[in-house]
């Protein structure tokens, strides 16, 4: 075999939880450190690690993605009140993604992996549609509170000099819960700047969806934003280039969206990206086959599946049954921070082991080697192989080209 591709500057590598976890392990031993003198900077996220540092763990790792510029994350799990019993938990702790997207900021553009012998579900779609997702804010930094008894609940602002702004949110009668939450101008306008940079870079219509006529203040908000960059910044680029910038609420997205072929670019607010990226991901095909990459404002990257852990093919493993595991967008993570890795450093064989892992991958899909979640939707001939041969697979290919 040949020499090993050297790497001069690490990876932040950040480990995930369940079946995530299992195939992270595997990509890296079977796909990566054949090949790669691999270096990282790895931190633990498993939840049982993050419940032992009190969530420091994810801190730390965010901040090391500035100091390096690159990460790579696997899934990890969310806690909700099940998984507070069943991993023993001392709180409830906030989404990984949610946190690093805070401290990273920016902007999370999402891309379907497409391969020939799988249709979407949805006839008209012939080319990716991009979901561009806020990073910062909204529901994944909010503030919650249960209300027990009854009595007034309001959103106040202090200033500085001790100025009150107070609004009435609800008069309680009976038991109920609040949530507030917020985000920042320049976050948004960071958000906006992405996206219109985005559309220029692939020439594709760049739409922005939010419920404007119901969230008068915070949803309008960010549609005066976009609406002020495009016309005083973007607008004469977009028409030199030929693509359109264009406002909708996000019903009428929803409802247009499948009746094109695709090749646009839908900016979603934090929660609207988390949500329509994994329709569109699953209507493509799998949510096992979407790209993710954070882009944040000052220039870091990072990369990560858009699916959660595979809780149920977890559980199935823990039993010692067979899984059959799409491993695609985790291969894809790995490839994208290799890739930008490369990039960044003047690697070019860095880069050219991403293509050709990316091009083994693919491969070995439209040859009819498929895992059991595209089954029903794969055409001609077709294997269904476990998760242990998938990568087996990937790797024969890979190996050849290398």
């Amino acid at each position: 075999m040949a020499e090993k591709i050297k790497m001069t500057v690490p990876l932040v590598e950040m480990d995930g939880d369940e079946m995530t976890r299992i195939i992270w392990k595997m990509i890296k031993d079977k796909l990566l450190s054949p090949y790669i003198d691999l270096k990282t900077e790895y931190y633990d996220l498993g939840l049982a690690n993050r419940e032992l540092t009190k969530d420091q763990v994810t801190i730390d790792a965010a901040n090391a993605n500035k100091k390096y510029g690159v990460s790579v994350k696997c899934a990890t799990i969310t806690p909700n009140a099940q998984r507070v019993k069943e991993y023993n938990l001392t709180e409830m702790w906030k989404s990984p993604n949610g946190t690093i997207r805070a401290i990273l900021d920016g902007t999370v553009f999402r891309v379907p992996i497409l391969i020939n012998n799988v249709e979407p579900f949805v006839r008209t779609w012939k080319r990716p549609i991009t979901i561009a997702r806020h990073a910062y804010g909204d529901i994944y930094k909010a503030a919650e509170m249960k209300i027990e008894e009854k009595g007034k609940c309001e959103l106040v602002f202090t200033s500085e000099s001790g100025e009150e702004k107070r609004e009435l949110i609800q008069k309680f009668s009976a038991p109920g819960i609040v949530m507030g939450m917020h985000n920042m101008n320049k976050s948004i306008e960071s958000f906006a700047r992405s996206c219109f940079n985005y559309a220029l870079d692939v020439k594709q219509d760049l739409w922005f969806s939010s419920k404007d006529t119901i969230s008068k203040k915070y949803d309008h908000t960010f549609k005066d934003i976009f609406q002020d960059m495009y016309d005083n910044e973007y607008k004469e680029k977009f028409e030199e280039a030929g693509i359109r910038y264009i406002y909708t609420l996000i019903d009428a997205a929803v409802a247009n969206i499948i009746k094109i072929d695709g090749g646009v670019i839908w900016a979603c607010k934090n929660y609207d990206g988390d949500v329509m990226s994994d329709m569109v991901a699953a209507a493509f095909g799998s949510i096992a086959m979407m790209s993710s990459v954070l882009v944040s404002p000052d220039g870091n990257y990072e990369y990560e599946a858009a699916h959660g852990t595979v809780q149920d093919q977890y559980y199935m493993h823990l039993k010692g049954e067979q899984t059959s595991v799409n491993p695609i967008a985790t291969i894809y993570a790995w490839t994208g921070a290799l890739r930008k890795r490369g990039e960044i450093d003047g690697n070019p064989d860095l880069m050219k082991f991403a293509d050709k892992l990316e091009k083994a991958t693919i491969d070995t899909f439209q040859d009819g080697v498929i895992t059991g979640d595209l089954a029903k939707l794969a055409q001609g001939s077709i294997r269904i192989v476990n998760t242990t041969e998938i990568l087996d697979e990937i790797n024969s290919r890979l190996a050849k080209m290398m």
